[in-house]
């Protein structure tokens, strides 16, 4: 049924031909967007279908319904019908737009121009019923694509409302043209030919020429005239009849379906509640077994039915009519239509239409079905409907899924998902009530499966209020009922979802010695599963914990220990953050080949349906580093093809992206760009309280401050970002910046040692100990760098002279009572110090340098 909406509708052989209004959809070539906008009844599907049929360019079509104000389905039916108009178009851009918008609506949107802009030719793109789209995150992605689309790729809009998006911009340009109602009014002349080639009546030239003046030139006003006055005795005094009704489509809708016969009204009334009609379907709903006589004799009658494809085999009503039906049928047989949802929905799941027949069952309020229906799909309706998944629930009394926990865990998880916060955290609370509950209606193995996930979803609150002590308390009560971990803990960890506080703990919490107390705890607890892929993410918050704290080999450890893992690696969303961590640990030791070779290894291994977005981020951290290692062009190269602009809007999702942007733009001579996204960052980190990357985005504003020479501000912006970052001990944000922030440091050294002679000293904000401290960090020679590298650990050492001995892996582990994966990794560690590969060369270069002495 989907692929329907993606046909150019069918257009009638005996229409009224219109040059004057062809000609002004013609002028829309020479622009972006043309919007035809009227109210219902005015032509626009048919004057567009009609124009479309004799354009030289390919059109792609999508005929657009209240189903589709839902960001995914929307982009999919767009990227959809611009891949049956163009064969290969954009083969990826599909699972980009599975993500959302919170996720992928710029890099979503960057494919499709980049695929666009591609095209040889002019591509027509139109969209009908426009009208039904209100959705922000659309409207904020659609302007996002007219600002930016290639001059040979035109957009066509029907609409019955006037564009809630900015035109003025567009219009200031010439590249905005509007078709009003005005352009689509029969003109007398055109009604004149209607009435004499449409129709069999035999009117008067003042007859038309009144009928024109009392509908206004409305089409559907006129096709509703002429079928009425077929059935009239007196065609005259039924023309004067129609003076005074200010609703006439009303009265004449009325009019037209009192006159036919009651079958087909019956007919009419319970087809009405479909959005596409087949006689399949109408026989289902209505139980008429000659469904498709009655189709053909509405289509016959010319009553408002507008056929889908060239076979005639697909329908659907008219706006006007369709309305109109719903109307009559709610007021005159509610039962009646509940009924036809019904039947309407068993058709479309015994069909595989499942997501459609949840529609209709919650319309025929059949809740027990539509629940059916969602427990059985409920994974693909997280990943790709959450928005709709949502809507579906939200309506549903509570009674009708309070015996399905998954359900309900679904659904919290969803609000979760889409920041519905308060909603989640009082169903929560009424869930945890509810389930505790149901111990005696539910086996002792579900019964335990659903308090262990609620308590996970109850850490989450406690997390997302920032209290570990709390969470801890959760998580105790996780590993009590479900050992083995919650299915929600990985959940679509192998999809994109932009930086998310879940993956990455620092982004979140502030209190970094609380947090270091937390990872610690709970990687002890889980480090013996072989089965609990959740560790990584403490793995990964642990790491860059050490990493922050200037305690490289630690934060080595412990992404390795996780990288190693085979129940982690599945899961992309936790690798990414593991490599890219140690890839700044070796950066920061001095590793340059082994910084970059993670990353590109990383690039290799990404198996995800997501892939393209990670690769996003993996580059924008190779741009990254190119800068840290001096390869500024490498940078300029990622700049100009990222698809990120310093005007973006900023988000938590890009958090990341965005700081590598600004920084790669001050280094390629567009300090001031970078200065206008840091400035609109670091109010929404404030704003949300998210403190590492707000020091972050501090330090850079006054390395580039002082780059574009205003010393007093550089300082004023480096001392905020002291302030902050004291109390927790940051190191690495500071010292990663080198020399630059060694001169800035000193500066500021000296402007603190100045004040203090003069009768202008003021309470210190920052302790000299902390900016002495960082200023020693940033001391380290090369040299002494190259010197740690061939300084084994007392553990290593014990290593290496049981390597000596012969010992295999197992044996040392036995020896020594580690886990055999702590071994290897010692084992690793060891060659990476040593510069060799194997063991006879670190036994080698061990006796060349003592290392084996007592």
């Amino acid at each position: 049924m989907a692929s329907i909406k993606l046909h150019v509708p069918p257009i009638r052989s005996s229409l009224v031909f219109r040059p004057k209004l062809m000609s002004k959809l013609d002028e829309g070539m020479k622009t972006k967007l043309t919007v035809v906008s009227a109210q219902a009844g005015y032509g626009k599907t048919t004057a567009l279908s009609g124009w479309a049929k004799g354009c030289s360019s390919p059109v792609a079509w999508v005929s657009l319904d209240v189903h589709d104000n839902d960001w995914i389905t929307f982009w999919s039916y767009v990227a959809a019908s611009i891949q049956t108009s163009m064969a290969g178009f954009a083969p990826l851009l599909r699972s980009l737009i599975d993500k959302g918008p919170a996720v992928s609506a710029e890099p979503a949107m960057g494919m499709l121009l980049d695929e666009l802009a591609a095209l040889e030719g002019e591509l027509v793109i139109i969209l009908d019923d426009f009208h039904s789209i209100e959705l922000p995150a659309i409207q904020h992605s659609f302007i996002y694509l007219l600002e930016h689309l290639p001059a040979h790729i035109h957009i066509y809009i029907a609409s019955r409302n006037e564009l809630s998006i900015p035109t003025a911009r567009l219009r200031a340009k010439g590249e905005y043209h509007q078709i009003k109602m005005h352009d689509l009014r029969f003109e007398l002349e055109e009604g004149f030919v209607f009435f004499r080639d449409m129709t069999e009546l035999h009117l008067t030239k003042e007859q038309v020429a009144l009928l024109c003046l009392q509908t206004e030139g409305w089409i559907s006003g006129l096709q509703l005239a002429a079928i009425s006055l077929k059935q009239s005795r007196n065609i005259t005094e039924s023309i004067e009849q129609f003076k005074g009704h200010h609703h006439i489509s009303d009265y004449l809708l009325e009019e037209v379906f009192s006159q036919l016969p009651i079958q087909l009204r019956d007919f009419l009334l319970e087809t009405s509640i479909l959005q596409r009609l087949n006689a399949s379907i109408c026989e289902a709903v209505t139980g008429f077994a000659n469904s498709q006589e009655q189709l053909e004799k509405i289509e016959r009658l010319n009553l408002f039915i507008i056929p889908l494809d060239d076979q005639r085999d697909w329908y659907r009503y008219h706006h006007l009519l369709s309305d109109f039906l719903q109307q009559q049928l709610l007021r005159n047989a509610p039962v009646k239509k509940r009924q036809a949802h019904i039947r309407a929905a068993q058709w479309l799941e015994s069909r595989g239409l499942e997501q459609e027949a949840v529609e209709h069952f919650l319309q025929g309020q059949q809740y027990n079905d539509a629940v059916r229906l969602i427990e059985k799909n409920l994974i693909a309706f997280m990943q790709t409907k959450s928005v709709v998944l949502n809507r579906w629930l939200s309506v549903m009394p509570e009674s009708a899924f309070a015996d399905k926990p998954m359900v309900e865990m679904f659904y919290i998880s969803v609000l979760l998902g889409v920041g519905e916060w308060k909603a989640a955290f009082r169903k929560i609370e009424q869930a945890l009530i509810r389930f505790a509950a149901l111990k005696e209606q539910l086996n002792e193995a579900d019964w335990k499966r659903a308090m262990g996930n609620i308590y996970f979803f109850c850490s989450i609150v406690s997390y997302l209020h920032k209290d570990l002590n709390l969470t801890s308390d959760y998580l105790e009560r996780v590993e009590q009922y479900m050992p083995e971990g919650s299915f929600f803990q990985t959940m679509g960890r192998n999809r994109y979802q932009g930086y998310d506080a879940f993956d990455d703990h620092l982004a979140f919490i502030n209190d970094l010695h609380a947090a270091d107390a937390f990872l610690r705890r709970w990687i002890t607890a889980w480090e013996h599963k072989k089965q609990y892929p959740f560790i990584g993410f403490l793995n990964v918050s642990y790491s860059k914990l050490l990493y922050e704290w200037n305690r490289l080999e630690e934060a080595s450890f412990y992404a390795n220990q996780a990288l190693e893992r085979d129940d982690i690696k599945p899961f992309a969303r936790i690798m990414i953050h593991l490599a890219v961590g140690a890839s700044q640990i070796e950066q920061a030791k001095g590793n340059n080949e082994r910084a970059t070779e993670l990353l590109v290894r990383l690039k290799s291994h990404i198996d995800s349906p997501d892939a393209v977005l990670f690769y996003l981020r993996i580059e924008a951290e190779q741009a990254r580093l190119a800068l840290r290692q001096g390869f500024i062009q490498e940078a300029q190269n990622w700049l100009d093809h990222c698809g990120m602009l310093h005007t973006d809007e900023v988000s938590l999702n890009r958090v990341p992206e965005h700081l590598i942007l600004a920084r790669v733009l001050a280094a390629c001579g567009r300090p001031e760009d970078a200065l206008h996204l840091l400035k609109r960052l670091s109010h929404l980190l404030s704003k949300e309280d998210r403190l590492r990357d707000r020091i972050k985005s501090i330090i850079l504003q006054s390395l580039i401050v002082e780059q574009i020479g205003k010393m007093d501000a550089a300082l004023a912006h480096l001392e905020d970002a002291l302030r902050l970052a004291e109390p927790q001990g940051y190191i690495r944000s500071f010292i990663d910046e080198g020399e630059r922030m060694t001169a800035l440091l000193a500066a500021y050294k000296q402007t603190r040692h100045t004040a203090k002679e003069t009768i202008e000293q003021r309470e210190p904000v920052v302790t000299m100990e902390y900016v002495q401290m960082l200023l020693l960090a940033l001391y380290v020679e090369p040299e002494e760098l190259q010197q740690s590298k061939v300084s084994l650990t007392e553990q290593e050492i014990r290593v290496l002279r049981l390597i000596a001995d012969g010992l295999a892996n197992k044996e040392i582990a036995a020896r020594l009572g580690n886990a055999n994966e702590t071994i290897k990794w010692h084992i690793k560690s060891i060659y990476r110090k040593l510069g060799v590969s194997n063991r006879v060369q670190a036994l080698q270069v061990a006796r060349e340098s003592n290392i084996l002495l007592p």
